[in-house]
């Protein structure tokens, strides 16, 4: 049984609005883990890379919210048309808008007011005129039809409650030919209930992840082809990231279940 979706919808809003405005530290925060509890002292930085290395890269965009670096595996080029899920203060918009150049866009969706603000002020800042950030659900993008050529999202997808509708969204708005690459979290087997049920979790990035196989699954059930996985890393889920009730049956659950970093690519056929 997970948490209850408008639960859910809310935690993720408040605990990203309150990231945004600078009130709750990101995942590699020395006192926060993304894998857990705002208050959790155990830091948990899932990225691994160090974006500092990435040409594009934007400070104040880092607010250290993703598990990868998907732009690395995106085969990005000049002139392509790129939409970014859950683009939070544009850090991989503002990567990929260097390589697509003046003649592509960027385009990057978060369903978090303060998101947006944020990523369109880091944008007006940088005076950059081919990326632009528009507030709308993963679920029902506010984006035609064949849109884009690659579809990005980083640390993201696994917070959505409907990753059907997610990938289905993915697919209708990528050109047949299209790709996407997306950083996200994994489980190898299943989590304890008691962890899916936890909307604070669910915000944290763990109780919303599925297993990978279902995962990898339900994409290819979408429509995609060529799915793979070219990079991954495990994740270690601190002790006080834990429900506090959770049991020690769960917690010995828990402890058999793998959480995973992975990015992952898959590609809408020719039509």
């Amino acid at each position: 049984m997970n948490a209850p979706v408008s639960d859910v919808r809310e935690a993720v809003r408040d605990k990203y609005a309150a990231i945004a405005r600078g009130d709750e530290p990101g995942c590699g925060s020395d006192a926060t883990s993304c894998c857990g509890d705002a208050d959790t002292e155990a830091a948990t930085n899932m990225i691994g890379e160090a974006y500092e290395t990435v040409d594009g890269y934007v400070a104040d965009a880092d607010l250290e919210l993703g598990c990868g670096v998907p732009t690395d595996h995106a085969g990005l080029e000049a002139g392509q048309t790129v939409v970014d899920l859950g683009s939070g203060a544009g850090l991989d918009a503002f990567v990929a808008r260097r390589v697509v150049g003046a003649s592509g866009r960027v385009i990057g969706v978060d369903f978090v007011p303060e998101m947006v603000e944020k990523a369109r002020a880091n944008a007006q800042k940088l005076g950059v005129g081919n990326v632009a950030f528009v507030e709308g659900a993963i679920e029902d993008l506010p984006l035609g039809e064949q849109t884009a050529d690659v579809v990005l999202s980083n640390c993201v997808l696994n917070l959505v409650p409907d990753k059907e509708r997610a990938f289905a969204e993915m697919y209708r708005v990528l050109r047949p030919g299209g790709h996407f690459c997306v950083s996200d979290i994994v489980t190898d087997g299943a989590l304890p209930d008691a962890v899916r049920r936890s909307a604070e979790l669910y915000a944290g990035c763990v109780a919303g992840a599925i297993d990978e196989a279902e995962y990898l699954g339900q994409l290819e059930r979408t429509g995609f082809i060529d799915v793979a996985v070219p990079a991954r890393r495990r994740i270690d889920l601190p002790e006080e990231a834990l429900p506090a009730a959770l049991s020690d049956a769960d917690r010995a659950v828990l402890n058999e279940t793998s959480i995973w970093s992975v990015t992952v690519r898959g590609t809408r056929p020719d039509e």
